[in-house]
């Protein structure tokens, strides 16, 4: 007999974290050993959460795969699904189905320049190329991150970011920090103390503070939708190259393998499953398939 592919596995909640007003850092522990060791990931990939009697929803994992058993997520509060995740103590169980999408070509990117550009939520899945690219330093060129907020009370991984704007190139990471409330004072304080790397302003006012060397560069992007626009055109200006730049779509997915049609994109012969086909997808693709971003 053939596996049912919407039959979760499950899995208990070892930690629940809350990050922000919004946002909660979950870690999941697979209770199966023989599923454990053969769930493999690539970073980008979502999996889908879900509790019986009230749904599942779609996550980025937003960790490198190092230890068995183990999954990091980032979930914000927003809806029935998330809400009721959000609300269960460690120790309980949920289920799990996945991996599925596409991932980034951690491979091709080897030997270049790596930006990563996040806002928001968007850091979640970047987080796990960053740890990836950080511990394979040596694989890598240059490695700089563009980390957009609102307010400091929505900075997630806080400690971690922080950290990387004191001390980042000696880990051999270049971070740089936007805000968008200029009356924000921990941010005034962190632009003070940091003033060639933090600034008042969204996210793509960050390429002010950088150089770019275009055909050695790969742009990975992970954000609002309005992002990608005003993101993709600074790298197109400063002549990137759109099938270098990379966009992830990881709040366009559903039921993660093409069967609902909810997250379908493009029309005629240009139809894409963000679910499927990405989350992962490149910015000739975002310009050549309607409705993308």
């Amino acid at each position: 007999m053939m596996e049912n592919v919407f039959l979760p596995k499950l899995a208990k909640i070892v930690k629940n974290e809350k990050m922000t007003a919004m946002e909660h850092f979950l870690r999941l522990q697979l209770l199966d050993k023989k599923t454990a060791e053969e769930f493999q990931y690539n970073l980008g990939q979502f999996i889908e959460i879900s509790i019986m009697g009230v749904g599942e929803a779609p996550f980025s994992i937003c960790s490198m795969q190092n230890q068995k058993y183990l999954l990091d997520l980032c979930i914000r509060s927003g809806g029935r699904v998330t809400s009721a995740i959000l609300r269960l103590g460690e120790g309980s169980l949920v289920g799990v189905r996945g991996p599925y999408g596409n991932g980034f070509p951690l491979k091709e990117m080897e030997g270049s320049n790596l930006l990563l550009v996040a806002g928001g939520l968007g850091v979640a899945p970047l987080r796990s190329i960053l740890q990836y690219s950080l511990k394979n330093r040596a694989k890598y060129r240059d490695i700089t991150f563009f980390y957009g907020i609102r307010t400091y009370d929505t900075m997630l991984f806080r400690d971690e970011f922080n950290s990387l704007l004191a001390g980042g190139d000696e880990s051999g990471c270049k971070f740089y920090l936007s805000y968008e409330d200029p009356k924000d004072e921990q941010c005034l304080l962190l632009e003070a103390e940091y003033s060639d790397r933090c600034m008042s302003g969204v996210v793509s006012k960050l390429f002010e503070r950088t150089e770019i060397s275009p055909k050695d560069t790969y742009a990975i992007i992970c954000g609002p939708s309005i992002m990608y626009k005003f993101v993709g055109q600074e790298l197109t200006k400063r002549d990137v190259p759109p099938e270098r730049i990379l966009i992830s779509l990881e709040r366009r997915m559903r039921c993660g393998i093409g069967k609902c049609g909810n997250c379908i994109i493009g029309d005629g012969s240009s139809i894409r499953y963000v679910c499927k086909d990405g989350p992962v997808f490149t910015y000739w693709d975002a310009l050549h398939t309607k409705g993308m971003i």
